[in-house]
């Protein structure tokens, strides 16, 4: 027996390390084929998110107050949204295809960032709050003021003599 390495049976990283393996497209039709669906499914769900659009432009203008409706097809379309932004970072940037110690290097920044996004929201709004609570000059120059009738009710408008 011989102590010789044999460069022959040396182990493929994919063998040794499963999570390591590439499943990258072999083939280019299958692969033309798989953008041509995510494209085809890409579009019908624009076109969802669009009618849903209309639909809740409608709803504002109706007499009636349907807050949760908006409220619940605005979520519909935020859901249609990521899912849509899903599909294309998995067909089109081909991360679908990653290890997945790759797509969570990607995924965990991305969601700290959607979560810095509602936190400087929520403080903006919080802030907005308490400058019109607690800083009155603020208020009185950014409150529009009411236009009221005459406070007389009784008097007239004074009328022109017309040589003025």
């Amino acid at each position: 027996m011989s102590n010789h390495y044999d460069p022959t049976k040396d182990i493929s990283p994919s063998a040794a390390y499963p999570e390591v393996s590439f499943h990258h497209h072999t083939d280019d039709a299958e692969f033309k084929k798989r953008v041509k669906k995510t494209t085809i499914l890409l579009s019908v769900v624009t076109i969802v998110e669009l009618a849903i659009g209309l639909l809740i432009y409608n709803l504002h203008k109706g007499e009636v107050n349907r807050d949760f409706l908006i409220l619940l097809f605005k979520g519909v379309v935020c859901i249609l949204t990521l899912l849509k932004a899903y599909w294309i970072v998995s067909i089109f940037m081909h991360l679908g295809d990653e290890i997945k110690n790759m797509i969570m290097t990607i995924i965990v920044p991305l969601l700290l960032f959607v979560w810095f996004i509602f936190a400087f929201i929520y403080e903006g709004n919080s802030y907005k709050n308490l400058r019109n609570t607690y800083d009155l000059h603020f208020k009185e120059t950014t409150t529009p003021a009411k236009h009221h009738k005459s406070d007389k009710a009784d008097e007239k408008p004074v009328e022109k003599s017309g040589k003025e």
